[in-house]
């Protein structure tokens, strides 16, 4: 076993309940309990990134499919959340081992000061060897500020903490170049060095996961490649099996494994790629693609070709080609009215435009993170 690491493990509805009722599955989930508790008892630092509250919930009322609307979804998690978590308090109870609750919004991560509140909470609470039990705070979040599932929601909470692994636990033992519940050809992945791999290896990813969860693989997918960014490498395995997480940190080959990658986001920048959510998009001209993307330089005025959306100083925004490929995302320094006056316009020119001195550039390099 190598030394003590940090852990993220997130697992879906799909492994956490019956498929054809809905119900838990509850030696699953206690067969999970007793994996992360024997990782705690190893000295590892332990984060489970639970799904299951909606699909419990629709459970619990009776109901056969999931909700539609907003409202209803919202009301269902909340009676589920508090079955779910009295399931895991329950078991981890039974083996000594303390948990607590994080529910999160993408508010929180917003926010830089909320975004360091939620590392400074994670430390703690794995300094008392506690297992924080995360999901998304679906009886509030409003759709302009959810995760939109867990998947996404794992990667972000690994790339807070900056933890080590992190293990998406799903239905299918790891990913494959097709369906291989429907497609028969389909080739197992075990690794993935670069994320153009999956291009070159033709694979196929639904879109949808199980009638009760709201991910596919093509989440995971995305997932990862937060994560590997981050400098967290990405797991993706069988979640009826949750004794494989052990095998997999010991050198088994099990699942399909994403490298991090070499030259991980600083926390600033990860902030920045996963945190924010962008306000509007500045279109650029092949110069400043070229300058950002390959030189590492700022984005300056002269550069910019389109605006689009409304936004302030200080919000996000993505920073897409003349095709509308986004080729980077950063924080601006002038507001979407401000740009529509000086885009293409060289920085010696703004004063004058404007009537007053901004900024010499659009978004610093300090502030402007690179798509991979």
């Amino acid at each position: 076993m190598k030394a003590a690491q940090t852990l993220v493990i997130k697992i879906g509805t799909s492994s956490l309940t019956q498929a054809d009722s809905g119900y838990l599955a509850l030696s699953t989930i206690a067969a999970l309990v007793e994996m992360l508790s024997q990782l705690r008892r190893q000295g590892h630092q332990v984060i489970l990134v639970s799904s299951g509250a909606v699909g419990i919930g629709c459970a619990r009322l009776g109901m056969s499919e999931r909700p539609r609307t907003i409202a209803m979804k919202q009301a269902v998690a909340a009676v589920g959340q508090g079955r779910l978590m009295r399931v895991y308090d329950d078991l981890f109870t039974s083996l000594q081992q303390p948990i607590a609750q994080v529910l999160l919004t993408r508010s929180d991560l917003v926010q830089r000061s909320r975004y360091v509140n939620a590392y400074r909470t994670f430390r703690q609470l794995l300094k008392l060897g506690v297992v924080p039990i995360v999901n998304e705070n679906d009886t509030l979040a409003v759709d302009e500020l959810k995760f939109g599932d867990n998947d996404t929601l794992s990667a972000m909470v690994a790339s807070l903490v900056e933890a080590d692994w992190l293990f998406l636990l799903t239905d299918v033992d790891r990913l494959y170049s097709a369906d291989p519940r429907s497609n028969p050809d389909a080739k197992p992945i075990s690794l993935i060095d670069k994320f153009d791999q999956l291009e070159a290896l033709n694979v196929e990813v639904g879109d949808r996961g199980s009638a009760w969860g709201t991910g596919g693989m093509v989440t995971k997918i995305a997932a990862a490649r937060i994560a590997a960014n981050a400098g967290v490498r990405t797991v993706i395995t069988e979640g009826r099996s949750p004794h494989n997480i052990e095998k997999i940190l010991q050198g088994e080959a099990l699942g399909t494994q994403f490298q991090p990658q070499p030259q991980p986001f600083n926390a600033r920048k990860r902030w920045i790629a996963h945190g924010l959510v962008p306000a509007g998009k500045l279109y650029l001209d092949p110069g400043a693609v070229t300058a950002i993307s390959q030189a590492g330089k700022s984005l300056l005025a002269a550069g910019i070709a389109e605006v689009e959306g409304e936004f302030q100083s200080q919000d996000a925004v993505q920073l897409c080609d003349r095709s509308g490929q986004e080729v980077a995302r950063g924080i601006v320094n002038y507001s979407s009215s401000e740009l529509q006056k000086i885009r293409g316009v060289h920085s010696d020119k703004i004063p004058e435009i404007l009537g007053y001195s901004g900024a010499e550039t659009v978004v610093h390099r300090d502030n402007l993170v690179l798509n991979t």
